[in-house]
């Protein structure tokens, strides 16, 4: 039930919902209608603006700067986070990745780079689901596809969420041994990640990839006209920052 309302509540408190939220009440009364139909107008074009959600998902990224795969310290495994795979990937040989395809490509290159001697995908799956093979027993066939030895390989047992991840982590070190780990995630999701994996009691280098915004490119007219792809980001970078503020709150001590 948690996760139910960790996952769905913050939809309501996001520019879209909001918005969706403030032309409802507009429809259903007369009373402050053109204010409230001019507030959710302004809600979406302020967060529609490449500048806004440059701005707050740089806010995320800036925490943990990219390295090279070169210069990264070697560990004794990879843990590579979820959300890899769209929601209608196809099969084991064709999968269609999603937002998060970077995380396996980087995790894998590690591997390959001999940064550590073993690499973890996590058995995503929501309660409310039963698939027939999970994220991680899909990225373990492309993995091997990619040279990478099976015997390397290693799967969480089924998590929910990132919580869940930092404490299969923790028990996978525990298990097998390992004294250091890399963490590799998206360089907005990585602030969250740190948090709860510390919380767990991992210890770990972040290895963040698949950055969003280019902080060494120059503004232009564009990034304050409105875009649907800006508005995404922007709702990843709020989503996150309240999720981070979610465990704060609720998560582990």
């Amino acid at each position: 039930m948690m996760l139910f309302f960790h996952k769905l509540l913050p939809i309501i408190v996001l520019p879209l919902g909001l918005a969706c939220a403030l032309l409802l009440l507009a429809f259903l009364g007369e009373k402050q209608r053109r204010r409230l139909i001019l507030a959710a107008l302004v809600l979406l074009y302020v967060a529609s603006m490449p500048v806004v959600s440059d701005a707050l998902i740089g806010r995320l990224e800036d925490r943990y700067p990219a390295q090279t795969i070169a210069d990264c310290a070697p560990a004794d495994a990879v843990i590579v986070l979820g959300g890899i795979l769209s929601p209608n990937h196809a099969g084991l040989d064709f999968p269609s990745w999603g937002e998060g395809v970077n995380r396996f490509t980087v995790g894998v290159s590690l591997i390959r780079a001999g940064k550590a001697g073993a690499i973890v995908f996590s058995r995503a799956c929501y309660p409310w689901e039963k698939p027939r093979l999970t994220e991680g027993d899909l990225l373990k066939v492309q993995a091997i596809a990619m040279g990478v030895p099976a015997e390397k390989i290693v799967l969480t047992p089924l998590v929910a969420d990132t919580a869940d991840e930092a404490r299969a982590a923790a028990a996978l070190c525990r298990e097998h041994g390992w004294k250091h780990v890399l963490l590799v995630t998206s360089g907005w999701h990585m602030p969250r990640a740190v948090w709860l994996f510390k919380h767990a009691g991992v210890d770990f280098t972040p290895f963040p990839v698949g950055f969003q915004r280019d902080s060494r490119r120059p503004r232009t007219l564009l990034d304050f006209l409105p875009s649907a792809g800006a508005l995404s980001t922007t709702e990843t970078a709020l989503r996150e920052s309240y999720g981070l503020a979610y465990y704060r709150v609720f998560g582990p001590r």
